[in-house]
């Protein structure tokens, strides 16, 4: 007798658990977005290397340097996720070659999500400072691979080592190296460090609005329907590579959500600089945000 009422009220605390875990995140964004729409000028480029350079770098050391987690499931999580990357490029090329769109323009963006402006609070909100640690090696390995492999694609070329000029590449390989050895930063440090992190994820929510707010796209039937696309697929490599390397709990959790992230700002400004078609991926950053906004709380309804 008491079962409908129970599965209401079952229902209605998880739409709260999941409302309560994405709202902060599209809540901070649309401050940014409202933000340029108010006309109040912003900085995108200060606030964008200050996060890249400072704020992100030590956020990815102090979590991967002060983690608790055991060694061997970090290792564990960042193989399965460079493996989930890696299958995502390589279906995402053979696609473009089927249907004979331009590699440089498609392929990197539809393979890598949005994994540190969404990915790593969601990941917090829900499961917790495991969930955040985790997170932070998904998203780094992802950063690896797309200033790497990607960014040899989007440029149509290159030296993939430029990627060792960037911080959050140097950061992601010392706070490896510091788990691996089970070293740990001095107090001071650490706790200017942690200080210096706490930005990121403010100032990346805060960008994204922004950014959003002042894309301009057209078009978008066919972007949206690859935005879908790209959602639906990244969730499911994230389910079925979790499932193939035995992670549980959190792990596969945060693996799932973060291969499902929507399309990064990241993506659309590496168009534009490296001279491949930007205004699709503006229309796939649009896209695939506003998708998320239902999808990821669908996602997370059956996660968490």
């Amino acid at each position: 007798m008491h079962a409908p009422a129970n599965r209401w009220k079952h229902s209605v605390t998880l739409a709260l658990t999941v409302l309560g875990i994405t709202a902060p995140v599209f809540l901070l964004a649309a401050i940014g977005w409202g933000w340029v729409r108010l006309g109040l000028s912003y900085d995108t480029v200060f606030v964008t290397r200050l996060a890249m350079t400072l704020a992100v770098p030590a956020l990815i050391l102090t979590a991967l340097a002060e983690t608790t987690l055991d060694p061997a499931a970090v290792a564990r999580m960042a193989l399965a996720a460079l493996t989930a990357y890696g299958i995502a490029l390589a279906l995402w090329a053979v696609a473009c070659a089927a249907v004979g769109a331009e590699r440089r323009t498609w392929v990197a963006p539809l393979a890598f999500g949005n994994t540190g402006n969404v990915g790593l609070p969601l990941a917090l909100f829900a499961f917790g400072a495991e969930g955040l640690a985790l997170a932070v090696v998904v998203f780094a390995c992802s950063a690896i691979i797309q200033f790497t492999l990607g960014l040899w694609i989007v440029a149509g070329g290159g030296s993939p080592l430029r990627a060792l000029r960037e911080p959050m590449v140097a950061a992601t390989l010392l706070g490896a190296l510091m788990l691996w050895q089970g070293w740990r930063l001095p107090a001071v440090a650490a706790n200017a460090l942690g200080l210096v992190g706490q930005m990121a994820i403010p100032l990346m929510l805060i960008t994204l609005g922004v950014a959003v707010a002042r894309l301009r796209v057209k078009a978008m039937g066919m972007v949206t329907a690859l935005a879908a696309a790209k959602l639906a697929a990244g969730a499911a490599l994230g389910a079925g590579t979790a499932l193939a390397f035995g992670l549980e709990g959190a792990a596969a959790g945060v693996l799932t959500l973060q291969l499902a992230m929507p399309v990064a700002v990241t993506s659309y400004l590496l168009a534009e600089k490296y001279g491949a078609d930007a205004q699709p991926v503006a229309g796939l950053v649009v896209a695939s945000t506003l998708l998320s906004i239902v999808a990821l709380p669908a996602l997370l309804s059956a996660l968490v």
